[in-house]
């Protein structure tokens, strides 16, 4: 279920940024997505960690057959999640203009102040998402993403829509489209909340035993480090926002031209970039519960199997997705955001960098879960740090060269995940005494991968040739590469069946 909603709520994304662009250009968009990459990080700060900790704890309780302790979850997370909110709101509102004016961005003062309550709201849903993950019900967490995504889509574009044709300053109108992001957070909030109320069995309020600060600690064992992860996750994305939007001045870009290649970077490549690490996580979440009963049991063989069948399927998923992004960048886009030529021509490029760090990005995503599974929380967040101080320096350097200029950005972002990644390989070793898995799956989706894409080039050549148009040859190459990637799976067995069984939900998980 949440597989599902995920995939839609991505698509459902990447469909807002389409009209949103064609009205507020990618000046307007490198406002709107100043605000939201502020409010992405806060958010990730405020309640990436809490409501994993509520649904572990619920669980746990509810398997011990003791209710009480699960209101007490509940309550106690409900009650901090309210007040990060609260804080989290107001200081944003508080710090809106000495923030965007820090960044390089001051006429994104607006948008912030749009944007700000949705941390509430956000923060809200969260312990209630928490709640029913807990009592393993997934549908009221789906649900609210959906009603989140289609609100933020037909308010922002609507209110977007008509400031600009009401003469607002691309700023102003910018801000509405933020509104809409609030709106669409408020809606989900009050979904959630109607259907907590209308819960039947009221089972998450009543009399509550034991004390509040034993529940307060035990959210905070678990929510800690997940958080201190987000946060530096988010801390990338910030870093290339200030970094881009300053440096690019000092190799001589106005500050609205900086703008226009932020936005047009923000909105069109990093959305694509962002898609195939999307179908990573129903891998992780299906690995980790198997993971952890073997790393409990002290199974070693069912602790390779799990590991090595999670990596083959990372590997089927984002080798081809890695390679077909770098070789059709500007038809993707091109398919994705027509009439956009301005912003494709920038955005472009740095989509074909960003293609080859689709791999690692995925393989950052399934190491990271076998480290926790073997209990060693910690130290994705030190591979996660050595990240982010490259991700800055690199960043700093490159986009302050002339010879680089926004390009810098994709290069920073490909090292940043190849450390990422070698820090987690390194640690993995270590944890597993050799017996990672990781290479020995890589041959056979690349050498399919390769096939594919070539197969598909050999077709997308000749019809791009003698047609003007390059949507019809693209999709007949994309059609020619993935039949053939899956003849080629087929043929060489990357794909078993206990690998499709790792991608069921079964109603026993």
């Amino acid at each position: 279920v949440l597989t599902a909603s995920t995939i839609i709520v991505k698509i459902i994304g990447l469909a807002y940024k389409i009209p949103l662009i064609s009205i507020l250009g990618a000046e307007g968009m490198g406002y709107f997505n100043t605000a939201y990459e502020i409010f992405a990080l806060l958010c990730g700060v405020s309640t990436s960690g809490l409501p994993v900790a509520v649904s572990m704890l619920v669980s746990a309780s509810r398997e011990m057959g003791d209710a009480s302790r699960a209101r007490g979850i509940y309550k106690t997370s409900s009650a901090l999640l309210i007040t990060k909110g609260l804080l989290f709101t107001a200081g944003l509102i508080f710090l809106a203009r000495p923030v965007s004016v820090a960044l390089g961005n001051k006429d994104a003062y607006y948008a912030i102040l749009a944007i700000a309550p949705a941390l509430f709201f956000t923060s809200v849903a969260g312990a209630i998402r928490g709640y029913f993950q807990g009592c393993r019900v997934m549908t009221p967490t789906a649900t609210s993403q959906l009603i989140e995504a289609v609100g933020k889509l037909l308010f922002g574009v609507a209110f977007a829509a008509i400031f600009v044709s009401g003469g607002a300053k691309i700023p102003v109108a910018a801000a509405f489209a933020a509104l809409g992001v609030s709106l669409g957070s408020f809606l989900s909030a009050m979904f959630l909340f109607i259907r907590k109320r209308a819960e039947t069995g009221g089972s998450a309020y009543g009399r509550i035993k034991g004390k509040t600060g034993s529940y307060f600690l035990a959210l905070l064992r678990i929510s800690l480090p997940i958080t201190v992860s987000s946060a530096l996750v988010g801390s990338t994305r910030i870093i290339d926002m200030a970094i881009i939007l300053r440096r690019l001045g000092e190799v001589g870009i106005s500050a609205s031209e900086a703008n226009k290649i932020y936005g047009s970077y923000t909105t069109l490549a990093l959305p694509v970039f962002l898609l195939a690490p999307a179908f990573i996580p129903p891998i992780t979440e299906s690995l980790i519960p198997r993971l952890s009963a073997a790393v409990e049991s002290g199974d070693g063989e069912e602790q390779m199997h799990a590991v090595s069948n999670a990596m083959r399927l990372t590997m089927f998923l984002s080798v081809p997705a890695s390679m077909g992004i770098t070789v059709y960048s500007r038809q993707i886009l091109s398919l994705l955001f027509a009439n956009q030529e301005e912003a494709i021509n920038i955005s472009a490029p740095l989509l074909s960098v960003l293609g080859v760090s689709v791999l690692f990005s995925c393989l950052i995503t399934a190491t990271t879960a076998v480290l926790q599974s073997y209990r060693h929380v910690l130290l994705p967040i030190l591979s996660l740090s050595a990240g982010a101080l490259v991700k800055a320096a690199s960043a700093y350097m490159l986009v302050g060269d002339a010879r680089f200029g926004a390009m810098g950005a994709p290069l920073s972002t490909l090292l940043s995940n190849f450390t990422v990644f070698g820090f987690n390989f390194a640690f993995l070793v270590k944890v597993t005494k050799g017996k990672v898995g990781i290479f020995s799956q890589l041959p056979k989706p690349l050498f399919s991968s390769v096939v594919a894409i070539a197969a598909s080039y050999a077709v997308f050549s000749p019809l791009r040739r003698i047609t003007s148009s390059q949507v019809l040859p693209f999709m007949a190459a994309i059609l020619v590469a993935a039949g053939m990637y899956i003849l080629l799976c087929c043929a060489t067995g990357i794909v078993g069946k206990d690998d499709l069984q790792m991608l069921i939900h079964r109603k026993n998980t």
